[in-house]
């Protein structure tokens, strides 16, 4: 889903609806002298059922020294403590934000994503945490569990082996990039998520399945042409700058040796402004390894 894949924070994450099929996403590996480095794009909710592992993702993992996914520090009571910090504005419920025509979308929303409480639920929420908690409803309904997702799964991998994990941002970093949004485009991101929800969940299940068989291309179709064309300011903070910011990590960890496994959203290895471009322009090719 746009929305959620955009970001990683453990109240919106990313994807999804699929069945019992084998997923087998995109790996990439970029190596410089002693240094490697694998890039494997996640999904960050995912149902008991759905298999992805594969031969050669294993393969990465045993090779690698560390992992990094997008956030570790991503319990409860600090996401908690970080929302009502940054998500509320009690003073302003939602509503006399938007004109007529989008009261009325909201209120559509809401009764199609189930939300419980309704409409009215959100009226204490800044337009960005309303986005998010209007996209993550359906899923909630649908049974999905962030503790399922690929990443957190990763991580207990890795730290049952006793290897290094940690995190390319911090929760508050993920949930700042929202809530400092000028308001005009927080109200764009809650339009996003009115069409999201309409949408409903054949255009979930085209993504996932996309994710599932690694086509980069269907997911930056999916994923990052519409945010891209409709909201390019909103595409460089959530899509472009975090990229940059990551290829810089990654090429300072090509300058040490060892084997280092990055794990991050499916959607920012995929696209004209994905990692391994930034990477490009750094003079730092990654190469697609096969499953």
């Amino acid at each position: 889903m746009k929305l959620l894949s955009r970001i990683g924070v453990a109240l919106a994450l990313s994807l999804l609806l699929v069945n019992a099929a084998i997923a087998q996403p995109g790996l990439w590996v970029a190596r410089k002298g002693q240094s490697t480095v694998y890039l494997f794009g996640t999904v960050h909710l995912l149902p008991s059922d759905a298999h992805w592992r594969s031969p050669a993702l294993d393969k990465a993992l045993d090779e690698s020294d560390r992992l990094s996914i997008e956030i570790v520090d991503d319990d409860s009571a600090a996401m908690q403590s970080l929302v009502m910090q940054h998500g509320l504005d009690l003073n302003h419920p939602l509503s006399g934000k938007l004109d007529g025509a989008d009261q009325r979308r909201l209120q559509e929303a809401a009764v199609t994503a189930k939300l419980p409480g309704g409409a009215a639920s959100l009226q204490p929420m800044r337009p960005w945490l309303a986005a998010l908690t209007l996209t993550m409803a359906p899923l909630v309904e649908a049974g999905m569990d962030p503790n399922l997702g690929v990443d957190k799964q990763l991580k207990t991998r890795m730290q049952q082996a006793g290897k290094a994990v940690d995190g390319l941002e911090t929760s508050e970093q993920q949930i700042r990039m929202l809530a400092d949004l000028p308001e005009a485009m927080q109200l764009d991101f809650l339009r996003q998520s009115f069409k999201e929800v309409a949408d409903g969940p054949a255009k979930l299940r085209e993504l996932v399945d996309a994710w599932r068989d690694g086509d980069v291309s269907a997911i930056a179709r999916l994923e990052d042409e519409e945010l891209r064309e409709e909201s390019p300011t909103l595409y460089q903070r959530l899509i472009v700058q975090r990229n940059q910011a990551w290829a810089k990590v990654i090429a300072e960890r090509l300058q040490q040796p060892g084997v280092s496994f990055v794990a991050v959203g499916a959607g920012h290895l995929a696209g004209p402004d994905s990692v391994q471009e930034q990477l490009r322009q750094l003079g730092i090719e990654t190469t697609r390894l096969s499953n």
